[in-house]
């Protein structure tokens, strides 16, 4: 048994094997014990427990800026990226900038958006995902003066390629005045993150916990670059917070600096407690990210190999080829009986998920080798299964 297993008991990660690491990852045991806290300060407290559950909060923006390695920025808070979304779209000058720029592998969550946004009118130009080498270029080479906002991941979620050269993405949007959002949900605590390094000075970033981090629901940012002065007009009452105890005549809809600006309503907060504590877990075992790559490397290497060592048949199913240094936190295997696949998997107590042709294995830090081997024994048998189904 791993020797991390033990503190995902809940869970049960060691009597099923939960390849769903790059969906929703097992919640350590510390984060049940956070959920409590929120409801007994409630309990307690009653009113009064907000200062207590802002104190949550905080801790959990403190650790989103330790995974994005940022002291320059500031985190704004959400239930879920699309909340946080469409506050940033919202505070766009769309009427002098109608051009929106993104590409063909985005996650839905973008995706959906804009799409709806396109059929209402605005201008939305996507660039192929595919193949990830050249993203950053295809990108660049569509950014013009019209263009208000570029929108891509920096790990694709359908094949988990780590795209590079966003770099010159923020700065082709830095020449021509336009924002760039950078969708970092399967980068974040899989693939170490660095702000800097990696040249988003003066991007957005968003993210959530609901996979890699096992934070589970109600815990997505949005990070705010240094000296942002931004006004969603989709904006809550909490973007004037700190103004509020001031009172008197308001002239016009203030907001407040930075992250604050970008501010939501009333909100339930239980999945800060639980963030928080699942974050002072991670630290207290020294998860961090370069760790937990590591640990992702070696147990996608694993399935990789021990898959490719069944030879099954190409066109039945074949692993996606992504340069090793360039694969994220889980394994795509190409096959168009994906979804057929997973099922079977489940049945075996084996725990993956499929998106079109693609079988996604996500393996994650409380697992063995030895289930992982499970795992692939399991696949052979669905495979064995579905060569049998063939003429």
């Amino acid at each position: 048994m791993n020797p991390l297993a033990k503190h995902y008991s809940r869970f049960r990660v060691t009597e099923r094997v939960l390849l769903t690491g790059h969906s929703h990852q097992a919640w350590p045991d510390a984060g049940f014990e956070g959920q409590q806290r929120a409801w007994l300060d409630a309990a307690e407290f009653v009113d009064d427990k907000w200062p207590r559950a802002f104190e949550q909060a905080e801790r959990v923006r403190t650790h989103w800026k330790r995974l994005l390695n940022d002291d320059a920025g500031d985190i704004a808070l959400g239930q879920n990226t699309h909340e946080l979304l469409i506050r940033l779209l919202s505070a766009l000058s769309l009427r002098e900038r109608p051009r929106l720029v993104t590409t063909g592998g985005e996650f839905h969550t973008i995706r959906r958006q804009l799409d709806r946004l396109a059929e209402e009118g605005f201008e939305v130009t996507k660039v192929a995902a595919r193949p990830a080498d050249g993203l950053a270029e295809r990108l660049t080479a569509v950014i013009d003066d019209r263009t208000a906002c570029v929108l891509a991941s920096s790990v694709l979620y359908e094949t988990a390629e780590i795209v590079t050269g966003l770099d010159r993405v923020a700065a082709a949007c830095s020449t021509h005045g336009a924002t760039l959002l950078v969708d970092g949900y399967h980068h974040i605590n899989a693939v170490p993150f660095d702000i800097r390094s990696l040249g988003l000075d003066h991007a957005f970033v968003t993210g959530a916990g609901y996979k890699y981090c096992q934070l589970g629901e109600g815990n997505a940012f949005l990070r705010i670059p240094a000296g942002c002065r931004m006004r969603p007009v989709l904006t809550g009452w909490f973007a004037e917070f700190a103004g509020l105890e001031h009172g008197g005549k308001r002239t016009a809809v203030e907001y407040g600096e930075g992250a604050a600006a970008f501010g939501g309503a009333t909100y339930d907060p239980t999945a800060h407690y639980r963030a928080s504590a699942v974050f002072d877990f991670h630290v207290a075992q020294g998860l961090t990210p370069e760790r937990l790559r590591d640990v992702s490397r070696h147990q996608v290497r694993l399935l990789k190999e021990s898959l490719e060592a069944l030879d099954a048949d190409p066109e039945l199913a074949r692993v996606e080829p992504v340069a090793n240094d360039r694969r994220g936190g889980f394994l795509a295997i190409r096959s168009p009986h994906a979804a057929d696949i997973s099922k079977g998997l489940r049945l075996r107590r084996v725990y993956t998920d499929a998106r079109g042709d693609i079988l996604r294995l996500g393996p994650a830090p409380y697992l063995s080798d030895e289930q992982l081997l499970q795992a692939i024994d399991a696949l052979a048998e669905v495979l064995k299964e579905e060569a049998a189904k063939r003429p």
